[in-house]
């Protein structure tokens, strides 16, 4: 990720002690940025621009750059010390922009917490981009009974700025009728999947997979696992939302994401047992093969991840509401009557558990390694 600083400064100070202030001030920072100074002319072109309000005064001065080059689009974030007026000048300058509609923010404080915001920050912006760069579709449509989880193209559009398109399952199905032996038929969906995904440029999709037990009589569940391994991101049951959530944690964190839903929930103790017949094999430190649960047929994967802080998400299909909480995963199930997969998780806040059962955004939640919830929070905000 590239970095650049951009400076403010009234002529009515010092130039010359208001530059060694500057160096002491990055010296203590932990970050590599590319330093611009005064002149505004590439602002925009790193992932990530920081305006250092080096001194009182300079309200106007950010006012004419701002009319000038700055993208009323992108965030504005102020860099203050604790020297020169500089923090009262950013709060001005902070106001004018919010007055306006503009995000912003004032990056001040201990050189321990700027270093470690601007590192926040990074990631949020990197997710804002790799959102924008995003090319998903649905293969089929969502499955029967996903009454509930249907996506909002517009909204998605909008907010996170790329669109959703429709594929054929058929397109799939006839790649799978004319390649590969049946007895490769798990191997053959995943070819399958995969040339249907690059030949549309897709970097995200779900697919109506039940219906390859029918037209197929194998699943999509070793195919999804692998995909989702490479790089892809590869949902289940042609979920919209629960891609949706998939792309955002993918942008945010740069992992796999476990689609799975609730099986089991244990108001009091804050627990949850989630399963699903496929996870990313990236994800596990082990796995195994075996049926798929609900038809007894295909291939399914038993999945062992490593226990520890998990966060689970979801989005829903408009993104006007999101469920984010963090816990630990303490157990790895494998009970027969039960989709392969099977994750026991612990919620820090016990009460997390009454959202499943009195106001759920459908009933498939996405499992990432990691406590992720601040951060997937500032970035839907």
């Amino acid at each position: 990720m590239s970095i650049s600083v951009y400076t403010l400064t009234s002529p009515l100070h010092d130039k010359q002690s208001i530059e060694q202030y500057t160096k002491e001030f990055f010296s203590r920072l932990k970050f590599d940025f590319d330093y611009k100074g005064e002149d505004f002319s590439t602002w925009g072109q790193a992932d990530l621009d920081l305006i250092f309000v080096r001194t009182g005064g300079t309200e106007n001065l950010f006012k004419q750059r701002y009319m000038d080059v700055l993208d009323a689009k992108k965030s504005v974030y102020l860099l203050s010390s604790y020297s020169n007026n500089s923090l009262a000048a950013s709060m001005e300058i902070l106001s004018w922009l919010r007055q306006r509609g503009i995000r912003g923010e004032i990056l001040h404080g201990s050189h321990q917490y700027i270093s470690s915001r601007i590192q926040e920050l990074t990631q949020l912006e990197a997710a804002r981009k790799a959102l924008k760069n995003t090319r998903a579709a649905i293969i089929g449509r969502p499955s029967d009974w996903l009454i509930a989880s249907d996506v909002n193209r517009e909204a998605v559009q909008d907010k996170l700025g790329f669109d959703i398109d429709y594929i054929p399952i058929e397109e799939v199905e006839r790649l799978c009728q004319n390649v590969g032996p049946k007895e490769d038929g798990a191997l053959t969906i995943y070819q399958a999947i995969k040339s249907v995904a690059d030949s549309h440029r897709l970097n995200a999709f779900t697919i109506r997979c039940f219906d390859l037990l029918t037209s197929l009589r194998n699943t999509g569940c070793l195919a999804l696992a692998k995909l989702n391994s490479e790089g892809y991101v590869a949902g289940c049951e042609g979920d919209g939302p629960a891609m949706l959530s998939m792309v955002i944690a993918r942008s945010l964190t740069d992992k796999s994401g476990f689609q799975a839903n609730p099986a089991r929930i244990d108001v009091e103790k804050g627990e949850v047992l989630f399963a699903h017949c496929t996870i990313p094999l990236n994800m596990v430190e082990r796995y195994e093969f075996d049926t798929h649960f609900e038809s007894g047929i295909g291939v399914g994967i038993r999945g062992y991840m490593k226990e520890g802080p998990v966060t689970v998400f979801k989005v829903s299909g408009d993104l006007t509401r999101f469920f984010a909480e963090e816990g630990e995963l303490i157990e790895n199930g494998k009970a027969p009557n039960l989709c392969r997969t099977q994750q026991l998780i612990r919620f820090t806040d016990k009460q997390a558990t009454k959202y499943f059962l009195q106001n759920p955004i459908g009933n498939h939640h996405i499992i990432l390694q990691g406590h992720w919830k601040n951060l997937i929070a500032e970035l839907l905000k």
